[in-house]
């Protein structure tokens, strides 16, 4: 499974916490390459006084960023995409390295995370404002948006570019200052592109990255700090209800992007072919590690049997291997804890009924893979069919009437993303409209977007990301009421 990783010195991205605009060095965590289990470098662990130094190293940025004028925030950001698309390479590989993800993935990854840059340059020149007369006409209406103040920003490892700029962007843009946490598996892209935001313009304080072992004490410190306004979380959904609680002490304002379960729907009359293309996308971005990854596959009966050949013989023909290795299409999972994960939840599946298409067998040797995996007659209490698999795996299930398909899609706590495959247009945008879904991809199997708002309903998260949407998380309306 092992292939010579691509030539990409590491070392320089773990110089140290990133707070004030100065590097603190450190060591106590090492990131680990999963394509081989080898050690990339090490970076600090952060305890609770250095995490409380990034908040006052915030707080003392503060008044000036808010300050700045939006043009000038807004080239900064504009600087921060230009950087990154072109070093986008160094960035790729450094992602395929700590995360193990397909080069074409990371590549893919970071062209998105960069966008948000862009986009957000432009939406901090247009943060607008109300002005309208009172209904009795007794005095004028003005609503104002400022800044909501210092926000604490939590990512996980899946997408360490995309998940941090997709924060820090529309965060900077409304005049915050922000408290960066990444995962620890994979901390030296955020590093990386702390380096990059310097470069750019961003004064010192204005983006602080630290990363720790100890994130339940380090974050409640930094939220019990009545200067810290704002809380945007992505991650499982367990963790986003104790970070809820903690948030709560205070009352700051949450942003959680949780866990999903999204279901693929594909009915008689969809395009096979076209259905194939987008459950490839939904399922395998990311080798499945991703929340809007296709979690159950919902297929109507008579297409059924063609549908599962077809994504056999297409999940059958991706190598599997290192994500530096420009032959791979599945990389490894994060660690061999994941994969042990979807290991029991494949082996529930069979125990219950399961009949295994493809794959479903652990290799052996270095590396934490799994192998692309399709099962189909998977029974309703697997434990597959609640949990978020998080991984290559694709169950199939069997429907055969349309309020079949959309109960069993929103058979769920989750509510995420889902996908909809049909020739009929009507029936199609029907059958989104009864999906219990923040997203939905009709006849798409990606509805990623920086210029389009992300995010859940039910247990799957609060607020939206990205399109003029995800700017507003950070702003708050002032209503000033004036005779004049």
């Amino acid at each position: 499974m092992t292939a010579p990783a691509a030539k990409l010195d590491c070392a320089p991205y773990a110089r140290g916490l990133f707070i004030g605009g100065q590097w603190q060095s450190g060591r106590g965590i090492p990131v680990v390459n999963p394509s081989d289990e080898s050690i990339l470098a090490e970076v600090p662990d952060a305890t609770v006084s250095e995490a409380l130094a990034a908040v006052e190293a915030a707080a003392r940025a503060a008044e000036g960023w808010r300050s700045t004028p939006p043009r000038q925030r807004a080239e900064i950001l504009r600087r921060c995409h230009e950087l990154m698309t072109a070093r986008a390479e160094e960035l790729a590989t450094l992602i395929s390295l700590e995360n193990g993800k397909a080069l074409p993935d990371a590549r893919g990854e970071v062209a998105y995370a960069a966008e948000f840059f862009r986009w957000n340059s432009e939406e901090a020149v247009r943060i607008g404002g109300e002005y309208r007369t009172a209904p009795a006409g007794t005095n004028r209406i003005l609503v104002e948006h400022q800044p909501i103040g210092i926000a604490v920003l939590i990512t996980p490892w899946n997408f360490p570019a995309a998940m941090a700029t997709r924060k820090i962007a529309p965060a900077l843009a409304a005049g915050c200052t922000v408290i960066l946490k990444p995962a620890s598996e994979t901390p030296l892209t955020a590093y990386a592109l702390a380096g990059i935001y310097a470069e750019a313009g961003v004064p010192a304080g204005v983006v602080n990255v630290i990363t720790t072992t100890q994130p339940g004490p380090v974050t409640a410190a930094m939220l019990a700090d009545p200067r810290v306004r704002k809380l945007s979380f992505t991650g499982s959904t367990p963790v986003g209800r104790v970070l809820l609680a903690e948030a709560a002490k205070t009352v700051a304002s949450c942003s959680m992007e949780l866990g999903g379960n999204a279901p693929f729907i594909v009915f008689d009359d969809a395009d096979l072919e076209a259905a194939l293309d987008g459950a490839m996308v939904a399922k395998m971005r990311n080798a499945g590690e991703a929340c809007t990854a296709a979690n159950r596959f919902i297929v109507q009966a008579g297409i059924h049997d063609a549908f599962v050949a077809g994504l056999v013989r297409r999940m059958g023909a991706i190598k599997l291997g290192p994500g530096t290795d420009a032959a791979t299409g599945c990389g490894p999972m994060i660690t061999r804890k994941s994969v042990e994960k979807i290991d029991g939840l494949v082996a529930d599946a069979v125990a219950r009924g399961a009949r295994v298409q493809l794959g479903g067998v652990r290799p052996a040797g270095k590396g934490f893979y799994y192998p692309p995996t399709v099962l189909t007659g998977v029974s309703p209490q697997s434990e597959m069919r609640r949990a978020e698999i998080f991984g290559p795996v694709a169950p199939v299930y069997r429907f055969d009437t349309e309020d079949q398909a959309v109960a069993m899609a929103n058979d769920t706590e989750h509510g995420l993303a889902a996908y909809v495959y049909t020739r009929d247009l009507k029936r199609g945008l029907a059958v989104s409209g009864r999906i219990e879904a923040g997203m939905v991809g009709l006849n798409r199997g990606l509805v990623s977007d920086p210029a389009a708002p992300f995010g859940g309903v039910k247990q799957s998260g609060l607020g939206r990301e990205g399109g003029m949407h995800g700017i507003l998380e950070y702003l708050e309306a002032k209503y000033i009421a004036t005779s004049f």
